[in-house]
C-alpha cells in the first residue's frame, strides 16, 4: 500500500507518515477550502491527490483545526486562516480573545479522506478533548500545541513532546480510524 497526500504543511505530512504504517508521498497542492466541514475540505484535498497519484496509489487528504467551546466551534475550519499570517500570531489572537473567558474547553479535531484507486471514497474523524491553557508554554509540536492541554494532561501538547503527541493526538485517531478502514476495504 502506498499513498499521495495533497498538503502544503511539511508537519502534517511528517506525521502522517510514521502514523498510517505505510508509505505517505506528500505533494505541495493549494485547494480552495470551500467545505463547510473538516470532513468536506480533506475530501476536496483527497480529490486533488487523486488527480496527481500514479496508478494504484491511495490519495489523502487531512484538514484539522481547534474549536473552542466559547466560540461557539471557532476558529474551527479556518484554523490555519485565523487572525495572522503565522501560527504565532494566530495563538496570540486566540488567547486574546479568550481573555476573562473561564469556559476554556477545546478540541483538536481532524479529518482524513481517501479516494481509493477504485474510486472508492473513506473519511474519517479524530478528536482531542481538551482546554485552552492561558499562555503558551512548549516548544515541539505546531499551530495550536502551545496553548492546548489535552484531557487528563497537565501540559500542552508542545510540552508533551512528539512521540506523546504521535500517541493521543487527533490526527493519530484519525490515522489509526484510517488505516483500520482500510484493512476492511481491501
Amino acid at each position: 500500500m502506498r499513498a499521495l497526500l495533497a498538503t502544503t504543511n511539511t508537519h502534517k505530512a511528517r506525521e502522517l507518515r510514521g502514523m498510517l504504517g505505510f508509505p505517505v508521498d506528500a505533494q505541495a497542492v493549494e485547494v480552495d477550502e470551500t467545505g463547510e466541514t473538516f470532513a468536506a475540505n480533506a475530501l476536496l484535498k483527497a480529490h486533488a491527490a487523486a488527480g496527481l497519484a500514479p496508478a494504484g496509489t491511495i490519495a489523502l487528504g487531512e484538514d484539522s483545526g481547534i474549536a473552542v467551546v466559547a466560540l461557539g466551534g471557532e476558529p474551527g475550519i479556518r484554523s490555519a486562516r485565523f487572525a495572522g499570517p503565522d501560527d504565532a500570531a494566530r495563538r496570540r489572537a486566540l488567547l486574546q480573545r479568550m481573555q476573562g473567558v473561564e469556559d476554556r474547553r477545546a478540541a483538536y479535531v481532524c479529518a482524513l479522506a481517501a479516494v481509493l484507486p477504485d474510486g472508492r471514497e473513506l473519511v474519517v474523524e479524530g478528536r482531542l478533548e481538551g482546554q485552552l491553557s492561558r499562555d503558551e508554554r512548549g516548544d515541539a509540536g505546531f499551530g495550536y500545541d502551545p496553548i492546548f492541554v489535552p484531557e487528563g494532561e497537565l501540559q500542552t501538547v508542545a510540552e508533551l513532546g512528539q512521540a506523546r503527541k504521535d500517541e493521543i493526538s487527533h490526527r493519530a485517531r484519525a490515522a489509526r480510524a484510517l488505516a483500520s478502514s482500510l484493512g476492511r476495504a481491501e
